[in-house]
């Protein structure tokens, strides 16, 4: 009985794989071809980046697949201790984490109120969020830098938001971060279902707390996506802190890493710049690894409702 459940499945499968080659037209096949051409880019230079990092440079000049004679954990070290990358590191834990933190709490928010509550001016309102998403921040680095530079003459506050601070730059990434947050999640909030939230307001509860202990864990999807997304987006950032944040002792990664790659000319240390790089892709890899399926969940879940 179990040989015939187990052979019944076997073919089941074998049908199930031919139907869908004879399903697959010619747009497929090109569609599969673009997606294995991509993968290549993308995955190659990663590859390489992280065999470069354990290599001597008269190696990385050589023959660039060939294997390292040892693996030069030295790299590393020097990366991390001469070029003070951990310092730029834990500069860029710092102010991701908080603006991170802020962009959710407020974008969040945000679109909820701008899905779920109408009001004269909803529409306008979303819509100036969404047009910042066709606004290139290339366009904003004179006026931003003259207004967080202004913004340092606040009384009390202006020390610790202008030029040069970590508060200021988050700022600078909360604002940066909320059109397409606001975009994503208002879209999210529209297809959530009102009738929980509509007996807990009949039972009683607060608007704060049907958001936050009703409307919020059911967005848990789309709330995880958009999250990774920023994350991605804010570590990644070099020309906002470029023009933010001009003492070296606050720089962030992306800062660092320019720094190694232009501080000698033709002279750098590239193996210690390869190292950084990767010391700079692996938290990012490691984090949308452990998430991938709940970015996609997020995502499906949101196209399909």
């Amino acid at each position: 009985m179990t040989t015939l459940i187990s052979w019944t499945v076997a073919n089941s499968r074998k049908i199930a794989r031919r139907e869908r080659k004879r399903q697959l037209g010619p747009l497929s096949v090109l569609t599969h071809l673009a997606l294995l051409i991509w993968t290549v880019l993308v995955v190659v230079p990663i590859l390489w980046t992280f065999l470069a990092s354990v290599k001597s440079e008269d190696e990385i000049f050589g023959d660039a697949w060939s294997l390292p004679a040892s693996l030069r954990w030295d790299n590393f070290a020097r990366a991390w201790e001469q070029a003070n990358i951990g310092q730029y590191m834990l500069n860029s834990v710092v102010v991701v984490s908080f603006s991170t933190f802020g962009t959710m709490l407020i974008g969040s928010m945000g679109a909820y109120v701008l899905a779920r509550y109408p009001f004269k001016g909803n529409r306008a309102i979303y819509l100036m969020f969404v047009s910042g998403l066709a606004f290139p921040v290339y366009l904003a680095l004179t006026p931003l830098f003259f207004v967080v530079q202004n913004m340092g003459n606040v009384p009390l506050v202006g020390p610790f938001i202008g030029l040069n601070t970590h508060a200021g730059l988050v700022l600078v990434y909360i604002a940066y971060s909320m059109p397409f947050t606001i975009f994503f999640l208002a879209a999210f909030f529209r297809t959530l279902p009102t009738a929980v939230a509509e007996a807990a307001m009949v039972d009683g509860a607060s608007h704060t707390r049907v958001f936050f202990q009703i409307m919020m864990p059911m967005a848990r999807p789309g709330l995880i996506s958009i999250t990774i997304f920023n994350v991605l987006g804010q570590w990644n950032q070099y020309q906002l802190p470029l023009v933010l944040l001009q003492e070296r002792d606050k720089w962030v990664l992306t800062q660092g890493i320019a720094d190694i790659s232009t501080a000698a000319g033709y002279d750098q240390d590239w193996a210690a710049l390869f190292a950084a790089l990767t010391l700079a892709i692996l938290p990012m890899l490691v984090v949308y690894t452990i998430f991938q399926r709940q970015i996609q969940s997020g995502l499906t879940t949101g196209a399909l409702k």
